[in-house]
């Protein structure tokens, strides 16, 4: 085991929560005992009368964020600042939690707040909760002292001795989810990172080549002077979320060593998902890629973020005087789709995003591809210099696929900027996809066949025969408003989707995921599925490395 001290810190606390645990310590996570309860779901609820709404004690409102006092127990709403109304009314009452997400919620800064002893008090009041089996109805009946002791020892103590709880407790956790799904925990508005590591996690290259450790932080050389590595701290996360606990994990080590990396996106305020997405492959190809091999560029890089999600794009523009094709190729790991808003009509500015009547076409995602794909004709301002000419011309610009990657990630452009309105919106429009997707239409050997007609003649490296089917396994969707939106990841395991909301893991029906705004989605090949069609929620628990199954081109 390595003997390097950490360099890691958690990250700041929030003022506010600090003075509440100063001032009544353990105690003021009391009421959670008196007012709640678990409910069949595994969530914690209020212990309420079935035919009462919980409701603002403000607005008597119910929709929307509700928030439950932990000094006072009144419920306080979202909507017209009710919450920070509440604590500037009583002075001291800033923490609360958020009704739904069973989270700490700070009213004076507006946003959640994280502390390990609050997790650490839920995780215990779930286990305390569970139905007791028959076998063991009797044993704990006789012991209610020892159970009492047990409880406050896990609420005082580290959080594994929770863990050592939940396994005592005669097996009545067990979960029906697959090897592999926890839940993580919100650190403070981080739902954009949760849901990009629960795709990242589920990827299955990615995945294998974390686990067949390839990467080992234990072993790791490759840490800055700083002792930081964005790759090391990845393998940590795969390490907690494939151990087989159920508890929901924090990734708060994870989190402090991207703000390091990324210090103009170190903050507590909500990122996007798919600038994070980019941002964290970035810094795993610095890690990885230029630190092995420093004289490769993009397009030959070996490293992990590279050999998955690398493709490559070709762009052909075409003179409209004489025909002369100019091709250039771009390496990319995601692909930008615009969606087509030339039938969209009204737009409501209140809550900034695009409304659509009922006549609306449905948007899909084989339409965006041919808008991607699709000739495009340069404005006047765009000349380029034709070599064939000897002059600027108008031209035609398409882009094609040359070679595609391992994992296709499409990023919906939702978020839309005007620099003349100087506004931003955000797009609504439903996109209908498909779950298996053929890219063989979009690559460069077929686009530029189609645009020759049927002429006879050969592309260097046209990649033709490389496989075109792929698979969706996660989406990353984002509900609410630009300003104040939720991602939540749909993952897709042997032909079932769940929900990952955070710490919140549920399974869902299809139709859900088709319903959702997607933001991000991540295609696999199918031949890489098909070699790793075996179940891995069936194998034996076991150290991470034994349940692996190689996935040919990445390992």
């Amino acid at each position: 085991m390595s003997t390097r001290k950490p360099s890691f810190q958690n990250p700041k606390p929030c003022e506010h929560l600090s003075d509440f645990k100063l001032k009544h310590g353990l105690n003021g996570f009391n009421l959670i005992e008196k007012y709640f309860k678990t409910s069949p779901n595994g969530r914690l609820s209020l212990n309420r009368d079935e035919s009462k709404i919980p409701r603002c004690h403000f607005c008597s409102g119910y929709q929307g964020r509700l928030y439950f006092c932990l000094i006072c127990s009144k419920i306080s709403c979202s909507d017209s600042n009710h919450a920070l109304l509440h604590t500037q009314s009583e002075n001291g009452h800033a923490i609360a939690m958020d009704l739904e997400r069973s989270e700490l919620y700070c009213c004076v800064c507006s946003d959640q707040a994280y502390d390990s002893d609050f997790d650490r008090f839920v995780i215990c009041k779930q286990i305390m909760d569970l139905p007791k089996s028959e076998s063991s109805k009797d044993s704990i009946r006789e012991r209610p002292m020892k159970k009492k002791r047990l409880v406050y020892g896990v609420v005082g103590s580290d959080l594994k001795y929770s863990k050592r709880l939940i396994s005592a407790k005669d097996g009545r956790l067990k979960s029906c989810l697959p090897w592999g799904l926890r839940g993580l925990n919100n650190l403070g508005n981080t739902c954009f990172m949760n849901s990009v590591l629960q795709a990242l996690l589920h990827t299955p290259p990615f995945m294998n080549y974390f686990l067949s450790d390839r990467h080992n932080h234990m072993t790791c050389r490759r840490r800055s002077a700083q002792g930081l590595c964005l790759p090391c701290d990845i393998d940590v996360i795969f390490s907690a979320v494939f151990s087989g606990e159920r508890t929901p994990y924090s990734p708060a080590q994870f989190l402090y060593s991207w703000w390091q990396h990324a210090a103009n996106l170190a903050s507590y305020e909500q990122q996007d998902a798919h600038e994070f997405f980019v941002s964290m492959l970035d810094r795993i190809h610095e890690r990885e890629g230029k630190a092995t091999f420093p004289h490769k560029d993009d397009t030959d890089c070996l490293c992990i973020a590279h050999r998955v999600f690398s493709g490559l794009l070709r762009s052909d523009v075409t003179c409209t005087a004489c025909g002369f094709t100019s091709s250039t190729y771009d390496p990319c790991v995601d692909i930008s789709l615009d969606l087509d808003t030339s039938t969209w009509c009204s737009m409501d500015g209140a809550n900034m995003s695009f409304k659509q009547n009922e006549s609306t076409s449905i948007s899909t995602l084989l339409g965006c591809l041919e808008l991607f794909t699709r000739p495009e004709r340069l404005g006047s301002d765009q000349k380029l210099y034709c070599q064939n000419c000897k002059e600027r011309q108008d031209s035609l610009k398409q882009m094609s696929f040359k070679r595609l990657p391992l994992v296709l990630c499409f990023h919906i452009k939702r978020f839309e900027h005007s620099p003349i309105r100087k506004m931003s919106r955000k797009i609504d429009r439903h996109l209908q996809f498909p779950f298996t997707l053929d890219m063989a239409p979009y690559l460069s050997a077929s686009i530029v066949r189609k645009r020759f007609g049927n002429r006879m003649f050969t592309l260097d490296n046209d990649y033709s025969d490389a496989p075109t089917e792929y698979e969706i396994f996660a989406v990353v969707t984002h509900s609410g408003m630009l300003e104040s939106g939720h991602y939540v990841t749909y993952v897709r395991l042997k032909n079932q989707w769940y929900k990952c909301d955070d710490a919140w893991i549920t399974e869902v029906d299809e139709h859900v995921v088709r319903a959702s705004q997607c933001y991000l989605m991540y295609y696999v090949q199918k031949v890489l599925v098909q070699r790793a069609s075996e179940d891995l929620s069936c194998l034996p628990m076991s150290p991470r490395h034994s349940n692996v199954l190689p996935i040919a081109g990445c390992c």
